[in-house]
């Protein structure tokens, strides 16, 4: 067992820091590929709309 206080502290916080950032990587690359669909079937939407005449909401 660690005698250090500190080294002690230090290893009970690294594995929730890890789980955290871990957790914050995903969920960003979730959100950036969820904002690029959109983005996408918006244009796609746009261009449908001006294909058949429909007035393109913007």
């Amino acid at each position: 067992m660690i005698e250090n206080f500190w080294a002690n502290a230090l290893f009970s916080v690294t594995p929730t820091i890890l789980i955290g950032l871990i957790f914050w990587f995903i969920m960003r690359a979730i959100l950036s590929a969820d904002r690029g669909e959109r983005e996408s079937y918006k244009k796609l939407e746009r261009e449908e709309r001006a294909k058949r005449g429909l007035p393109v909401d913007d």
